[in-house]
């Protein structure tokens, strides 16, 4: 997929890293034990340690955004929908809140990022990061993360109608069928988000200090 050159703002802006997680990321994690294909998973983690460096360096905010599920709020949709699917109520049990599946993969949280607990597919979902981002002044954006057709994209998708405009970054996102990945990435620049590589952020970033 192309992506377009575009100058990222990184005044009033924040960048999301969604659900890197064990039970979503690692080797030995929840998706992996489902047999889902973990190749692309690192290489988008690789970016947004790149990234989440850069973000620091000039003053963007670092927001990790966790699942962190437990019994009393599984949702009775998905359960029901996982019956009428045939799949297990077990498979609702990933990130367990204190669990080895819920920490972070791979990433380190810094003195000065910013947490978000959620519960469902999007961060906006029965959360308080509007308050956040409307008390550190934010009105962009950058989504990088885990599954880009399933979390990334409700997060991208609710942002969108919450009037942040929002940046996907296409090569620090990652899916476990990589026809899921781009068919997700041209949905959200059709209708929601300004797709971009991490080489577009850093480059646009770089050049706006100098």
């Amino acid at each position: 997929m192309m992506n377009l050159r575009v100058d990222v703002p990184k005044q009033q802006t924040a960048l999301l890293i969604v659900d890197v997680q064990n039970d979503f990321c690692a080797g030995n994690g929840k998706m992996a034990g489902f047999g889902m294909d973990m190749t692309d998973v690192d290489k988008a983690v690789d970016r947004i340690e790149h990234l989440a460096a850069a973000a620091r360096q000039t003053a963007v905010p670092v927001i990790f955004i966790r699942l962190l599920t437990a019994p009393e709020t599984d949702s009775k949709a998905m359960l029901s929908w996982y019956a009428r699917q045939g799949i297990d109520a077990s498979s609702a049990a990933v990130c367990r809140a204190g669990t080895f599946g819920a920490e972070d993969y791979r990433l380190r949280l810094e003195p000065g990022d910013y947490t978000i607990g959620k519960q469902r597919y999007s961060a906006f979902v029965g959360t308080n990061i509007e308050l956040m981002l409307n008390r550190l002044g934010v009105t962009s954006l950058i989504v990088t993360g885990v599954t880009t057709e399933c979390c990334v994209e409700s997060t991208v998708r609710d942002g969108f109608m919450r009037d942040y405009e929002m940046f996907v970054v296409s090569d620090a996102c990652a899916a476990y069928e990589p026809e899921l990945h781009e068919i997700s990435l041209k949905l959200m620049a059709l209708n929601f988000a300004t797709v971009v590589s991490a080489d577009d952020i850093l480059a646009s970033w770089s050049s706006s200090q100098k």
